[in-house]
């Protein structure tokens, strides 16, 4: 279980988030929303140690993640696989020893890697693309990369940060579906970050709106669609204030 605890986080004396509490259960895709700059990326970066908390904290599995040493951290985030907005990939490595870089930094055998890999690829519908190059691939193909390195670490959690962001809705469409089968197939627990209702509604079992670095209001997919609140009403239907 991931545990946000009265989570703070100030930039520049600007509170971003505000005592940002939340619960992701095992097993189940949270699905975090709000407006730009509301602190969402900010929330998962506290999951695996990227930003320390002005206050309150992150727990995963017992493991309250500020207090961790060096070692604890690497163990942790050995445990979570990250997605990020851009993929993140090396441009100087092909598309394998980009899926590969974790498993060779833990030391596993190269048949073992080029196994996990091989396989991650074909989870992502990308069996073929190993050889290749990142500038050789479209953005969505990037993404897809960047789930496969995630996935061949084999973690108990997945973080995505704005898996649809400057996709168009044929490889949005795709994205979610990968993030579907990644849940069902290999059972992780996920949060993804997003202000893309159709794909939040597509993939999350739960949907928390952050608001004012706080937990505005958090249900199932059918709560928050029939949600009363204004706040969230505006969001999820996209109109002006």
């Amino acid at each position: 279980m991931i545990q946000f605890r009265d989570l703070k986080k100030s930039f520049n004396g600007r509170p971003v988030l505000d005592g940002f509490t939340l619960d992701v259960r095992d097993g189940e895709t949270m699905v975090i929303i709000g407006f730009s700059g509301a602190g969402k990326s900010v929330a998962l970066k506290h999951v695996v140690g990227l930003l320390p908390p002005d206050a309150g904290d992150v727990i995963v599995d017992g493991r309250a993640v500020s207090q961790l040493d060096r070692p604890g951290l690497t163990a942790l985030r050995g445990d979570i696989g990250y997605v990020f907005q851009f993929a993140a990939l090396f441009d100087s490595l092909t598309v394998e020893e980009n899926v590969a870089l974790g498993l060779v930094r833990r030391g596993l055998p190269e048949h073992e890697i080029a196994t996990r890999v091989h396989n991650a690829l074909c989870l992502v519908d990308l069996p073929d693309t190993g050889p290749r190059y990142p500038a050789e691939l479209s953005g969505g193909m990037r993404k897809r990369v960047g789930i496969a390195r995630a996935i061949a670490l084999r973690p108990r959690y997945i973080l995505y940060d704005e898996p649809t962001t400057g996709l168009d809705p044929v490889t949005s469409a795709v994205m979610d579906q990968l993030m579907v089968r990644t849940r069902e197939q290999l059972g992780v627990t996920g949060i993804v970050v997003t202000h893309d209702m159709r794909s939040a509604y597509t993939v999350g079992d739960r949907i928390a709106m952050l608001y004012e670095g706080r937990v505005r209001q958090v249900g199932s997919v059918a709560e928050i669609q029939g949600s009363s609140d204004p706040i969230v009403r505006q969001f999820i239907e996209g109109r002006p204030a």
